[in-house]
């Protein structure tokens, strides 16, 4: 390509919107140009970025055996409405209706069409295993789009469904996937971690996250260095912090701490490590009629150390929370504490609640809780001495950096990361929502067992500049940069000699099949290379009249300090080099 056939269109400043790293840099280098909220453009730098991720994608699922088709944006409400999500899905389902007034849905996903494909032509076992897939547009009607293309309200992805006949077929289908997605970010050159999630409401015990590591990354990725471990917050376990409980040393002390509410300044106030605090959390959970009305209403009183937060997925899991629960009212916890929040704690409660004790703090004595009484707290309490045990003992706290490794080798680190892909075993909750069923080697009919696996297209995109770029701008690893080589001649519609050493080695690096740019526009060198150091191009070559009568061009790298010379007649397989030819 010739930038003067092209489209190269970069701005200065980002625009005022603009957030993340990656928002300013996408809209500065001309890649993405906003029409609405959440809602973009992609402008042809962006266009050739997002078509070569999409083509190790492809090429990478038809390795590993999947199937491509393509399901439409537009899907009928009747499949949504056979697995209830229709009415469940909140307002980020953007629903529609025809002319006809009939229900319509813009997709964010497509379990339901494709169950439905299955269900209508896989009718025995001996068409399975199978694993379609599709490059997709989505929509989201996010409440609060932001940070560009990284939470848009339309987006691109890839969405692959394996149909399975059995437990152990659909393990081996998931392991395949996960195998080619680590191909896949290899492939794109990024620096990622493939860690355990938690599978939330449909249960089972495979989910994987596929996380780009970055410093600005909305979620925490836990892992141990001497390892293979690694998990995200939600799931990753915490292990006790204390072998065993010791004995009681200090007397229960009702202990003035006015105006002091939190852990933090309790602990300053008596000169104590906030490691000695227990912090207080209530939750309810409702009993509902057949009219969904609140017949009875138990509360829970969860127990975490002063230093620790509390995990609502793990509390999510323990026995009596799995069906859902709040936060307790003011009016709830008046009645059960006869106190308001800051200086809750277990001791002296008004009415019975469920208590349930992170596995550390079980093991803590002589610890400082809440009196249940404004400006006080109790010191030196104990287990068994001031308080019964708790009701529950259970791991329901964030892991901090230094916990220990739950696998027993090494401790814990904690580092961001950007979520772009992931891999999930469905087991039968669309099939049998759905009655998509196979005939198995008996003639009767089987449910499938399904397994679901994303990744974000051009979210990858976004995911990638911020980790990959610098003050100048962005710096695209080789395989998915707009245009992987540029040559920048200088003076190239004043020199013959320039233009045409420029455009002899344009032909050969085409004719090698090298994804390369010529910069035939007659800009400044400044202007020329501020372009394409903001653009991302992974490098550079540099022809001017000097140069070529000394027989160089200068070469560079995008992470280079500096540019090197090289012989006119050495670039070609210096570049061959470089870009592993």
């Amino acid at each position: 390509m010739k930038a003067s056939q092209f489209f190269v269109s970069t701005l200065k400043e980002a625009p005022a919107d603009a957030e993340v790293v990656s928002h300013k840099l996408m809209m500065r280098a001309g890649m993405i140009k906003r029409l609405g909220a959440g809602i973009y453009n992609y402008m042809p730098m962006g266009l050739r970025v997002i078509r070569k991720v999409e083509g190790i994608i492809r090429e990478e699922m038809n390795r590993a055996g999947a199937v491509e088709l393509l399901m439409p944006v537009v899907q009928p409400a009747e499949l949504w409405q056979e697995t209830g999500r229709f009415d469940k899905m909140g307002p980020e389902l953007l629903r529609v209706k025809d002319r006809h007034g009939r229900d319509f849905i813009i997709q964010p996903t497509s379990e339901e069409v494709i169950t439905d494909i299955a269900r209508l032509e896989l009718r025995s076992y001996k068409q399975l295993p199978k694993n379609f897939y599709h490059i997709q547009t989505k929509f989201r009607d996010e409440r609060r789009p932001r940070f560009g293309i990284m939470r848009g309200r339309e987006f691109t992805m890839k969405d692959a469904y394996s149909f399975d006949r059995d437990v152990e077929s659909a393990g081996r289908s998931y392991e395949n996937m996960f195998q080619a997605y680590c191909k896949i970010f290899d492939r794109l050159g990024l620096e990622y971690r493939a860690v355990a999630a938690d599978t939330g409401a449909i249960g089972g015990d495979r989910s994987h996250e596929f996380q780009v590591i970055a410093e600005t990354g909305e979620d925490a990725i836990v892992y141990c260095p001497t390892s293979d471990y690694a998990a995200n917050i939600e799931l990753a376990e915490a292990l006790p912090l204390l072998a065993q409980r010791g004995a009681a040393g200090a007397a229960l002390v009702k202990t003035p701490t006015p105006g002091k509410s939190t852990c933090e300044d309790v602990a300053a106030l008596l000169g104590l490590s906030l490691s000695q605090t227990v912090k207080s959390l209530v939750l309810a959970t409702d009993e509902l009629n057949e009219h969904g009305e609140i017949i009875k209403t138990q509360v829970w009183l969860l127990l975490v150390r002063g230093d620790h937060e509390l995990n609502e997925v793990k509390a999510g899991k323990v026995e009596g929370l799995k069906g859902g629960f709040r936060f307790a009212t003011v009016g709830e916890i008046d009645a059960h504490f006869g106190c308001k929040p800051g200086y809750l704690g277990p001791i002296g409660l008004k009415q019975p609640v469920k208590i349930v004790a992170d596995r550390t703090v079980a093991q803590m004595s002589d610890f400082v809780c809440g009196a249940n009484e404004a400006d006080y707290h109790y010191t030196g309490a104990n287990w068994g001495r001031d308080l019964p045990e708790p009701d529950l003992v259970a791991d329901i706290r964030n892991v901090v950096a230094g916990d220990p490794s739950p696998d027993g080798k090494g401790v814990l680190a904690i580092q961001r990361g950007i979520e772009v892909g992931h891999v999930f075993y469905l087991g039968t909750k669309y099939s049998a929502a759905m009655n998509a069923t196979f005939l198995d080697e008996t003639g009767k009919p089987k449910p499938f067992e399904m397994g679901c696996y994303g990744i974000g297209v051009t979210r990858i995109l976004g995911a990638a500049i911020e980790q990959n770029h610098d003050e100048r701008g962005i710096i695209w690893p080789d395989a998915i940069a707009p245009f992987t080589v540029v040559i920048c001649p200088i003076g190239m519609d004043r020199s013959e000699e320039v233009k045409a050493a420029a455009t002899k080695l344009y032909d050969e690096l085409l004719a090698l099949g090298i994804d390369v740019l010529l910069d035939d526009r007659g800009e400044r060198p400044g202007a020329m290379f501020a372009d394409w150091e903001l653009i991302g191009a992974p490098h550079r070559v540099v022809l001017s009249d000097r140069g070529l009568k000394e027989g160089q061009v200068e070469y560079q790298g995008r992470r280079d300090a500096e540019a090197s010379k090289l012989a006119l007649g050495d670039v070609v397989a210096h570049l061959k080099a470089k870009l592993g030819r």
